[in-house]
């Protein structure tokens, strides 16, 4: 197989239902939804709230299991101890623990994932050289700014050196310097090979890094295709695709469930 060509992520026709107390389906959060994440890209899962975007990613993680379909990341299920050695994942919500300090922090993570003592404050270094936050490394996490303290928890996502990073709601809530400083570290890690999947509300961050975007709506993908094809903003595309709006200028951006009339 072509390495350059590998689909990372796919998700096969994948359907996740849930049920009430006496088994009874309720709810499709996820109905039949096909995705492809290729190596090396920077792919983008957008969609209203309520669409299946944190069902989805859950599946994917490995935390649900989709009731049809099939979830594989590098062609192993997600709940394999392979497939999550080679995951790194930052979630919307970083709980840091506020008196321990960013290296301490960084170096618990390395603990988990198995790295010696050595490895650790290597990696630990490395990191927070990476991230911006040498000068702050012996300060506790408590006392960070927002933006600071992600970035903590982004360089903690890459302590494994995993192959597949996934972000949910990467610049959630962060001013416009710390949104450029992720976005900017985001698009670093796509140049060295990484391979990124993330979720966004914030739909000119996602035109910034993304190559390729799924739009979803009540749990269906009614849109997929490569962000430089398109000839309008992706807010305008969005709404185009979620709301009533029609616009032939989205026509070069490939429909999934619906063409463009």
């Amino acid at each position: 197989m072509n390495m350059d060509n590998q689909n990372i992520i796919t998700l096969d026709n994948v359907r996740k239902t849930f049920r009430d107390f006496w088994l009874r389906p309720t709810v499709a959060a996820v109905d039949g939804l096909t995705i492809s994440v290729r190596k090396g890209e920077v792919f983008g899962l957008l969609g209203p709230n309520g669409s299946g975007k944190s069902t989805t990613i859950k599946m994917i993680l490995g935390l649900l299991s989709p009731s049809a379909g099939e979830v594989k990341l590098f062609g192993l299920s997600p709940r394999s101890i392979e497939a999550r050695r080679r995951l790194g994942y930052l979630p919307e919500l970083s709980y840091l623990h506020p008196f321990l300090t960013a290296s301490e922090t960084l170096r618990y993570y390395a603990g988990l994932c198995g790295l010696s003592r050595k490895e650790a404050a290597s990696r630990t270094k490395e990191l927070l050289e990476m991230v911006g936050l040498s000068d702050v490394a012996s300060r506790s996490v408590g006392g960070f700014s927002k933006g600071m303290a992600r970035r903590v928890a982004l360089a903690a996502s890459l302590i494994g050196r995993p192959e597949l990073l996934i972000l949910d709601e990467p610049t959630s809530g962060l001013d416009p310097i710390s949104t450029k400083e992720v976005k900017t570290l985001v698009k670093a890690l796509a140049a060295g090979g990484m391979t990124v999947l993330m979720t966004s509300h914030l739909l000119a961050d996602a035109q910034d890094v993304c190559d390729r975007v799924t739009i979803v709506n009540h749990g269906k993908a009614v849109a997929e295709g490569e962000v430089s094809r398109l000839e309008t903003s992706l807010e305008e595309f969005f709404l185009a695709k979620v709301g009533d709006v029609k616009d032939f200028r989205l026509a070069p951006f490939l429909g999934v469930s619906e063409k463009i009339r």
